[in-house]
């Protein structure tokens, strides 16, 4: 990929792991590299699939979802099996209402709340499958792709927003420019 706008997916991987590398609990999978020679692309459930068979199987995996993203769920490939591959937890921004999540979700799957537990639903497939869905309300960071570029092209931001060596990555490799 040419220098520019965007980085391909072998500096986003180098870039991931250079900004983890002092915090041993996290790692990084590969289980959504592009496929070299399909036209295919790489849909969530394959991803979850993939994940799933090469972890112990009393592993819990987790999908995190922007609240833009989670409306869309319903349309995504498998829709109605992906609650059940991995719990959802949804990051919503300040004052933002996901409405009824009952017509967000895809048919085929229940939701009900968790006595005593704000923002805790748990859901159900037609088969009787079990999973969570967690809202994260009120999230809110303010960081802009516009501060992010500002400190990528020198101006110093306070705190810094990139991780020094992820910030070394981008200038070496001529990304962003």
């Amino acid at each position: 990929m040419p220098p520019g706008a965007s980085a391909g997916f072998e500096d986003r991987v180098a870039m991931t792991r250079l900004a983890i590398a002092n915090h041993p609990g996290l790692d990084i999978s590969l289980a959504d590299a592009p496929r070299p020679s399909s036209a295919v692309p790489n849909f969530t459930f394959d991803t979850l699939t993939t994940l799933r068979e090469t972890l112990p199987k009393e592993s819990q995996l987790f999908l995190l979802l922007g609240a833009d993203s989670f409306r869309t769920l319903r349309h995504w490939h498998r829709a109605a099996e992906l609650p059940f591959l991995a719990n959802l937890i949804v990051a919503s921004r300040p004052k933002e209402d996901l409405g009824d999540l009952s017509v967000i979700l895809p048919p085929g799957v229940a939701i009900e709340p968790l006595p005593g537990q704000p923002n805790q639903y748990r859901l159900t497939g037609n088969g009787g499958e079990l999973s969570q869905l967690t809202i994260l309300p009120d999230l809110h960071y303010d960081i802009s792709g516009t501060q992010l570029r500002n400190q990528i092209h020198g101006e110093a931001g306070n705190p810094p927003l990139l991780d020094p060596a992820v910030l070394e990555y981008i200038h070496q490799h001529h990304l962003y420019e």
